[in-house]
């Protein structure tokens, strides 16, 4: 990477300044984004000031970085600009702060969470957002837990209600999303199929799925099988394909599969989904994850208990910000992209 594609900072206070990645404009992350100095946040009674030590990237950066799909201005982020300069959810680091009513946690606690703002030196969580970093992961891996692993367990347990000798199919497998939820079904005891492109198959494999399918050279996902659930993270497949690989009383969780549309950018299957599933046998959904405590929890017990490890592709400095949006959305990863800060 050359120097001048680097973000770099403007001239700035010290003290209270603190490096971040800022965007004033809707627009692609390579136009709108650069690297300045601003103050630190300020932290509310039920928050934690987190020392960044690593930031995770996932698609939905890209989201509230473009302001696309539209629908995405409405949900809170800005109708005409991003009301958030910082961009960034997923955190680990340490607490630099606590707040009058926070309980739980200390200055000096390393943590991972989501917080407003993570692409920047400092960040702001609600406690309740926030969890003890997994003693065996290093920040970077950390990192890259929070949004995509939460999804993945939610979809797992709370939506496709996964059990003992279930038949599962994750496509996508490959993804910051599937990664886990490959893991994650695993651990829950089912027999998992994961679907990817050829370059990925051997890291589907190492995540432990007992048979990967590569869907370049292979078309059938079903291979004269059904499942109990289909987790779909990264196709778009119509739903007539994807029942039929339904057992009659099985479930499909649609996750993602995007397809650029500036107002539903991809969502109209979700629609169609939950406006037919309850004339069906089949349960037929989708929802929109949200990162707790009590979920960090979960997961840091699966990844202390070995079941669930995050698979980190590529790390870059905080600088690189766009770049690494990038090659996430080119989707050349395999796994996360993670920013490395401080």
């Amino acid at each position: 990477m050359s120097a001048e594609r680097h973000l770099r900072p403007t001239e700035g206070r010290q003290g209270t300044a603190m490096r971040a990645v800022v965007q004033d404009e809707y627009g692609e992350p390579g136009t709108v984004l650069r690297l300045e100095e601003i103050d630190r946040p300020r932290i509310a009674d039920d928050e934690v000031l987190v020392r960044v030590a690593a930031a995770g990237v996932d698609r939905g950066v890209w989201h509230v970085v473009a302001g696309l799909p539209l629908p995405i201005r409405l949900a809170g982020f800005g109708i005409r600009r991003p009301k958030n300069r910082v961009p960034g959810t997923d955190l680990s680091g340490r607490v630099e702060a606590v707040g009058e009513g926070v309980t739980k946690l200390r200055p000096g606690d390393e943590v991972f969470g989501v917080g407003m703002g993570s692409f920047a030196e400092y960040v702001r969580a609600k406690e309740s957002r926030v969890a003890l970093k997994p003693a065996n992961l290093t920040f970077e891996q950390a990192a890259a837990l929070p949004v995509s692993a939460a999804t993945a367990l939610q979809a797992v347990r709370d939506h496709g209600h996964v059990q003992r000798g279930h038949q599962v199919l994750v496509i996508g497998a490959s993804g910051g999303v599937g990664t886990f939820a490959v893991q994650i079904a695993k651990a829950f005891g089912a027999e998992v199929t994961g679907v990817c492109s050829t370059a990925k198959v051997g890291l589907v494999r190492s995540l432990g799925a007992d048979r990967v399918i590569d869907y370049a050279r292979d078309g059938d996902l079903g291979g004269g099988r059904r499942y109990d659930v289909i987790l779909d993270i990264g196709g778009n497949r119509r739903l007539s394909m994807l029942r039929k690989l339904l057992t009659p009383r099985g479930t499909l969780v649609i996750i993602g599969g995007e397809t650029g549309g500036r107002v539903l950018g991809g969502t109209q299957r979700q629609i169609r989904a939950m406006l037919l599933s309850p004339f069906v046998g089949q349960k037929l959904g989708t929802f929109v994850a949200a990162v707790n405590a009590a979920d960090l929890a979960a997961l840091s017990d699966l990844v202390a208990s070995g079941e669930v490890a995050p698979a980190v592709d590529r790390t870059f400095p905080l600088a690189e910000a766009r770049d690494a949006i990038g090659y996430l959305q080119a989707g050349s990863a395999r796994g996360k992209v993670v920013l490395s800060v401080s």
